[in-house]
This record gives structure tokens, C-alpha cells and sequence, in this order.
């Protein structure tokens, strides 16, 4: 996000050490890891009501980046919850895959887990690609 300029600095390491999102939020999809680090859509399900009342909240977000397909069909469901339901037939995730629903734009991208980066399915130019997406396509 720092490479973007949508971050005052590359890495954070305290809650006190200067880092500021810039025109940026970071939320989640499940508020709480779940054991083994796998949320299941019912866990996803009992969250989904914060992240929606986080985007009705956020009168000036236009672009929401999903990371990882989990993520997609959550942000999907938020959306829907609040009465913007995606077309028909619904966006497929994907990295890059970019979709309008309502006023929001969706941009998806894989997620930065050790499973994907270390593998190399998501590089640093990748990640890359969508932050400076996300930021263009928010103006």
C-alpha cells in the first residue's frame, strides 16, 4: 500500500509507530481468526453485519478490494445485505477481476498468504498492480 501512496510508510511493527492509511481502510470479512486459520461461510455469516455496516458507514468509498475469493464473496454478500446486489450473472473472482455493483468497484486480488506468496501466485508486482488500480479507480 506504501508503493501505491496509500500509506504514510512501508511497515508498521507497533499500533504507535506512525503508520497512516491515506484515502485507505483496512477491514475484515470475519473478525476473529478461527482455529486453524480456515473461517467457514458460517463464521463469515455471523460477521457479515459489521463489514456491512462499515460500507454504509463509509459514504465516500467507491472501490473495495477483496483479497482472496472468500473475501469476494463476502464483500458480495455485505453488498447484498444492504440492498446492492450484484448483476446477473454474479462477478467470479479473480486476480485483477474488476466488477461495478451500485457505486462500488470491485477489484479483486489473490490473498497475500504464505501459502500464495512464497509459491509465487502473488508477487510484490501483483500486489502491486492492484493498490495502484484501486488507487486510480478511486480518483
Amino acid at each position: 500500500m506504501h508503493r501505491a501512496g496509500l500509506a504514510s510508510q512501508p511497515t508498521s511493527v507497533s499500533r504507535d509507530d506512525g503508520l497512516e492509511l491515506l484515502g485507505a481502510m483496512v477491514t475484515a470479512v470475519n473478525r476473529c481468526a478461527p482455529p486453524g486459520n480456515r473461517p467457514t461461510p458460517r463464521e463469515r455469516d455471523n460477521c457479515l453485519p459489521y463489514l456491512s455496516r462499515e460500507i454504509e458507514l463509509l459514504g465516500a468509498l467507491r472501490v473495495i478490494v477483496p483479497l482472496g475469493s472468500f473475501a469476494w464473496d463476502g464483500v458480495l454478500r455485505a453488498l447484498a445485505a444492504i440492498g446492492v446486489r450484484p448483476p446477473a450473472p454474479r462477478p467470479r473472482f479473480g486476480h485483477l477481476a474488476e466488477t461495478t455493483i451500485g457505486r462500488y468497484v470491485l477489484l479483486g486480488s489473490f490473498h497475500p498468504s504464505q501459502q500464495n506468496t512464497f509459491t509465487g501466485k502473488l508477487t510484490p508486482e501483483m500486489l502491486d498492480a492492484v493498490f495502484e488500480r484501486a488507487r486510480g479507480l478511486s480518483g
